[in-house]
């Protein structure tokens, strides 16, 4: 304890530094709204178009489910039939790696041999509240089928560029078809079958490579280039020849763009706009990202396109952003820690009767909160509001009040004589082991916490841990800071302001109680 005595000013520069770094690790700290209780869960997708519920039950979830039966470390399996549709859900148990099970989940699926081509799909990993922002496309002199190749091919492909995005979910608009419709007179004049047409357009439908043909010191690159583009391009595909003259598709009947048929529309308003249909676009957060970090690639992104990339008159429309609820907890989490400090400090000057005792003392709610920042990202704990406003400033500053009210006290008794480092050093000496005892008691009460299971470890863990941190950062600064800057503040000879409003308080708190004592003394009745 000497030797933190006359090292005080180094012991004050590490300090330093922790903070320095605390802050540091506050910038990196994944902040979200509320903590994350979603179990480790993967959910197998199958889609079989115009297949029955029943069948979609029958050949397509039960075999899945007998491949996934004993799945190492699965919890619970559930399945859901539908019309075309077929999902399973597999929740694990907790400590299991969610890449680890998805793995497992991928290999049993993949020895299933599905009927109708079918092919079961992982779901994106993600979490019940990974949907971190949601926008639609909207344009006054743009087609919906415009917009809809503008969401497919230029708008989903830049999100998903965003480190931390598993998907960009789409709603609503058409998926575009190229049609004809066939004449069945003009096919008994050339005297073709459908199948022929079906056959042509397969077959012409494609780019083939060739070779390399070689001029010189040059080699070009051969190619047939016969992919469809658009309707020009259908139109000119031959189906047949009669007497050496081409009979191509647009002479077979009409050309023109269709749609597969809809189910419903994506219809979008508020107070400032209102548009019958629209189209919107759903982000969803990877597990276990940083949802302030992605949030802040997506803004530069949609930034992007709406500036440089998308055709004029197309904006995207965001209308639901969790930066905004980011936000709005940290300006609740940072009100909160400034009031509770504010008043910390008030109360120590009060009752401490020194300002400059008081401020030091409360310099251990922000230095406690940084020490705890650096645990929380060295164990990776997120910072969220149940975490950090669970954190109560009053027991927090226990110890070091107790050390300095020490200090003060010495100077009160002693205003004439300047302090000797042993004398503190012995005080100190005397006070650590208490107050180390005291701070562990504190923190073994949030100790059952970690005995809960699933949903209430997740939600309530992460507040223990930052209770505990933040009161061992409270518990170092108590007994390696507050005793060098306490002798570097009062230990020169001065007088040391007391507040008599307290003294007079407490003088008639104890002539009180000697009253209430010596009326106990006289009571004579076999009750007292």
């Amino acid at each position: 304890m000497l030797t933190i005595i006359q090292k005080r000013w180094v012991v004050a520069c590490l300090f330093v530094m922790i903070c320095v770094f605390g802050y540091y690790s506050f910038t990196r700290l994944s902040i979200e709204a509320y903590p994350d209780i979603a179990d480790v869960t993967s959910q197998v997708v199958t889609q079989v178009p115009g297949l029955a519920a029943e069948e979609v039950e029958q050949q397509i979830t039960i075999p899945l489910e007998r491949a996934i039966n004993g799945l190492p470390g699965m919890h619970v399996m559930r399945s859901k039939s539908t019309f075309g549709l077929s999902m399973i859900t597999i929740v694990f148990q907790d400590g299991v790696d969610d890449y680890w099970s998805r793995q497992r989940v991928q290999e049993r699926i993949a020895e299933v041999e599905l009927p109708f081509d079918a092919v079961a799909e992982l779901d994106p990993l993600t979490s019940p509240i990974g949907e971190i922002y949601r926008y639609i496309i909207e344009s006054p002199n743009h087609s919906l089928r415009e917009l809809t190749d503008l969401q497919n091919w230029v708008i989903i492909p830049r999100l998903t560029q965003v480190p931390g995005v598993a998907e960009v979910s789409n709603f609503g608009g058409i998926t575009t078809q190229y049609q004809i419709e066939i004449d069945p007179a003009k096919l008994e004049q050339y005297d073709l079958a459908l199948a022929d047409v079906i056959e042509a357009i397969e077959n012409n439908n494609a780019n083939v490579g060739g070779s390399i043909l070689n001029r010189g010191d040059l080699g070009y690159v051969v190619r047939g280039i016969g992919q469809i583009t658009g309707l020009e391009d259908l139109g000119k595909i031959v189906v047949s020849s009669e007497k050496g003259v081409p009979i191509f598709l647009s002479d077979l009947g009409k050309l023109k763009y269709g749609n597969l048929e809809r189910k419903g529309v994506l219809g979008y308003s508020d107070r400032t706009r209102e548009y019958s249909e629209s189209i919107q676009g759903i982000v969803l957060l990877l597990k276990h990202e940083n949802p302030s970090k992605v949030l802040d690639g997506i803004h530069e992104a949609v930034a992007e396109l709406n500036e440089k990339t998308l055709p004029e008159g197309v904006h995207i429309h965001t209308f639901l952003d969790r930066t905004e609820l980011v936000n709005t907890t940290l300006s609740t989490v940072s009100h909160t820690l400034l009031m509770g400090m504010g008043l910390v400090i008030i109360v120590l000057i009060i009752f401490l009767g020194n300002w400059r005792g008081a401020v030091l003392v409360a310099c251990t709610i922000p230095i406690s909160l940084l020490f705890a920042f650096i645990m929380m990202k060295l164990t990776d704990i997120p910072a969220n509001l149940p975490s950090l406003g669970a954190i109560d400033f009053g027991i927090i500053v226990d110890g070091a009040i107790v050390m300095m009210e020490s200090i003060l006290k010495k100077r009160e008794d002693h205003p004439d004589a300047p302090f000797e480092e042993r004398s503190i050093a012995q005080r100190v000496r005397e006070l650590a082991k208490p107050i180390i005892f005291s701070t562990i008691i504190i923190i073994t009460a949030y100790l059952p916490l970690f005995a809960f299971e699933r949903v209430e470890r997740k939600l309530f863990s992460p507040m223990a841990f930052t209770f505990g941190y933040a009161m061992i950062g409270a518990l170092l600064v108590a007994v390696f800071l507050i005793p060098g800057m306490g002798f570097a503040l009062y230990r020169k000879p001065q007088k040391i302001y007391k507040n008599t409003w307290f003294d007079g308080l407490k003088h008639r708190y104890a002539k009180r109680i000697d009253k209430i004592l010596k009326n106990r003394s006289r009571c004579s009745c076999r009750a007292c």
